[in-house]
């Protein structure tokens, strides 16, 4: 029976164009959507920018704009992305829409007056303040320790390392992303989402572990109904009440009854996947609340891994309790590193920008398939490697897909007018075993287990390319005698081609529309597989469907960008900075030093010495240090007082003449010791404060 389903994926955040991590998961959803129409199921396929927070009204106002027209700059580069890598989307909308203030404040209101007791609390607490900013400072402008890992530099509302969730209080050494200021506690009246109400508890373990998720994702989720250690050394159980409001100045929603204050992006964000679409039904003249009614609409997320805690424990509650639909799953993939796992870096010059991939004239659909025959239904990162990238397309689509129809395309045109023959029982055989291959690609499509769909579809293709080489069609057309068979055996490659592309169909859709073309056949779907293409139907003109992958293109994408290739070309081939690098050491060895940022409280000449000053360190142990540095000769005494640097903390301290030495800062200076090079103490950047380890 034909399906109702509703597919999104994340959505962007308006503060800058698409990278190819965007593209990976809009393809990897676009490609399940295509294959569901394929099925005949109907499909509303939406998504939006997200563009609320204080990330949007701060980066607007450096820019001397508005929010709205700051996120309208970055809406209208959608488009060439989305159109150059075929994706399907039914609409395209903003957080900022007017469908989505309505359906938030409705969505709070329905979760404040729920019948069986309020899931909104109001409490006054402490929040941190930026005294220099002038405003209390959102969750991703607060940096820190984890509370729960110890990792360093972690937003104050979850850590990228292990996952926490958690309040900006709860940070060790907070300090404020904006001004590097240490942010003050100040009380403010909040809202919060009582996840830890016993009804969402009970209803979060359930969702969480009933099938909907990846198991590895449901399993990670377990962690957070069980008893955790606070920061402070007490224990709490199971899930922790959600901050959902913001003060003033924040670009955002206005909470209803709340003068002042709004609804944190995170809210707001995925109840933006309802108001695109509401939006799209509309333009439709559809009635939302009847097709969000249909007990028969299933729902379904693509998102990465970095996501997962808002998407499996808070949008499901805030649906459940709100009285409406919950997803039927949330589909969740790992990240997209490059060139054996390096992390990507424009500056290094190791990302891949999609829009330089499509101006270098490389076919979107190469991208679609290597990234096909990737994906798996699992929540694993995958590689984007280069030479196996060109191996990949040039083997399987070039050398075994698109071989089948040029190797009996041209002799069914010259020879037999287009027209396709009979099939023996050999060749009839052969396509038989294609076509029961179907329902086995389908469930393959059908749990997004792309990697192993592409494979068995190879497979294939090497079944119908043994198929030719058999019978060698260029062998049997220089004998009279076997044109019948020549022509029975080309009807069967293009009919093998039929199938295989119906098969790639997905993953390649304008290479399947060229096909159909080809053939002169309407589209292609799993649903029409089965009709023949009967004796003597005519074909088109065979036309070189695919282009080989260029190196020299590879090449060109990976080029570093022009600051960065020439800071390359002007590197010397000498030793650096005048010496040989020092010999390889262990981890042990280096965590042997104890790195630590001071602030320099003093700083004066040394009587007797033309080389030393005397610094006066706080190192932020409750006292300050004394410690003799040779850099008289680059420094005044008043340009380092108050500064950070960074001092070797556990030195043994050394008696001099001058008095006790109790560490060393760290400079940099070129080995050849001439003055006229200069020496160069290190200074942190703002954010650091003292007795933070330098790791």
């Amino acid at each position: 029976m034909p399906r109702q389903l509703f597919v999104t994926t994340a959505l962007p955040y308006a503060n800058g164009n698409f990278h190819v991590g965007h593209i990976m998961e809009y393809i990897q959803a676009d490609i399940w959507v295509r294959y569901q129409r394929m099925m005949d199921h109907a499909v509303d396929f939406v998504c939006a920018d997200d563009t609320h927070g204080a990330p949007i009204m701060i980066a607007a106002e450096k820019a001397g704009i508005t929010p709205q027209q700051f996120v309208a700059n970055i809406a209208a580069g959608r488009k060439p992305y989305l159109d150059g890598f075929h994706i399907s989307f039914d609409n395209w909308h903003s957080t900022d829409g007017p469908e989505n203030h309505e359906l938030a404040r409705q969505i709070y209101r329905d979760l404040r007056d729920n019948p069986d007791g309020s899931l909104i609390d109001v409490r006054t607490i402490e929040q941190f303040f930026d005294p220099k900013k002038n405003m209390f400072l959102p969750d991703r402008f607060i940096k820190g320790e984890c509370p729960k890992c110890n990792a360093k530099d972690q937003y104050g509302d979850n850590c990228e390392n292990c996952g926490a969730v958690y309040a900006p209080t709860d940070l060790i050494n907070a300090y404020s992303a904006l001004s590097g200021a240490k942010p003050e506690l100040k009380s403010s009246e909040h809202f919060f989402f009582k996840l830890s109400d016993p009804r969402c508890v009970a209803f979060l373990e359930a969702w969480t572990q009933d099938g909907k998720l990846q198991p590895e994702v449901a399993n990670k989720i377990k962690e957070w109904f069980t008893l955790r250690t606070n920061p402070d050394g007490s224990t709490s159980e199971g899930l922790g009440d959600w901050d959902i409001s913001r003060d003033a100045p924040y670009f955002g929603i206005e909470i209803p009854d709340a003068p002042g204050k709004y609804f944190y992006v995170w809210l707001d964000a995925p109840i933006g996947y309802l108001a695109s679409l509401k939006n799209l039904l509309e333009k439709r003249g559809q009635d939302y609340d009847a097709y969000m009614a249909n007990p028969a609409l299933e729902q379904y997320h693509f998102i990465g891994k970095d996501i997962v805690t808002f998407h499996t424990l808070f949008w499901p509650a805030t649906l459940h309790f709100s009285g409406r639909k919950t997803p039927n799953n949330v589909f969740v993939h790992g990240f997209l590193t490059v060139n054996n796992g390096e992390k990507m870096s424009k500056s290094r010059g190791t990302g891949l920008d999609p829009l330089k991939y499509l101006r270098l004239g490389m076919n979107p659909e190469w991208l679609r398939y290597y990234l096909a025959a990737k994906l798996s239904a699992r929540n694993e990162d995958i590689d984007f490697n280069a030479d196996d990238f060109m191996a990949r397309v040039n083997s399987d689509l070039i050398g075994k897909y698109v071989n089948i129809a040029s190797r009996a395309a041209g002799f069914i045109a010259k020879r037999f007018d287009g027209k396709l023959g009979h099939v023996s029982e050999d060749g009839a055989a052969l396509l038989l075993q294609l076509r029961n291959e179907r329902v086995n690609i389908e469930q393959l499509y059908e749990t997004r287990e792309y990697a192993k769909a592409m494979k068995e579809t190879m497979l294939l293709a090497d079944r119908v390319n043994a198929y030719v080489d058999a019978n060698k069609p260029w062998d049997l057309a220089k004998k009279p005698e076997q044109e019948t068979r020549l022509q029975d055996v080309c009807t069967v490659c293009i009919k093998a081609f039929r199938i295989l592309t119906c098969y790639l169909k997905p993953v390649l859709p304008t290479l399947a529309e060229q096909v159909e073309h080809f053939l002169k056949i309407g589209p292609m779907s799993f649903a029409n597989l089965q009709e023949p293409l009967a004796a003597g139907h005519v074909i088109g003109t065979y036309q070189h469907l695919m282009q080989r992958v260029d190196a020299h293109q590879l090449d060109a994408l990976f080029e570093p960008p022009e600051p960065v290739k020439q800071a390359q070309d002007a590197i010397k081939t000498e030793a650096p900075g005048g010496e040989d690098m020092a010999p390889t050491i262990g981890i042990d060895d280096f965590a042997k030093v104890d790195l630590r940022i001071a602030k320099i409280i003093n700083c004066e000449a040394v009587e007797g010495s033309t080389k030393l000053l005397r610094l006066t360190l706080d190192a932020g142990e409750g006292r300050l240090r004394n410690v003799f540095s040779g850099i008289a000769s680059s420094y005044q005494p008043a340009q380092l007082v108050g500064k950070l640097t960074v001092m070797v903390a556990n030195l043994e301290p050394r008696k001099m003449k001058f008095g006790i030495s109790e560490g060393m800062v760290l400079a940099a200076s070129h080995a050849d010791g001439k003055t006229d090079s200069g020496i160069y103490v290190l200074e942190p950047v703002a954010g650091a404060l003292p007795g933070m380890r330098v790791h």
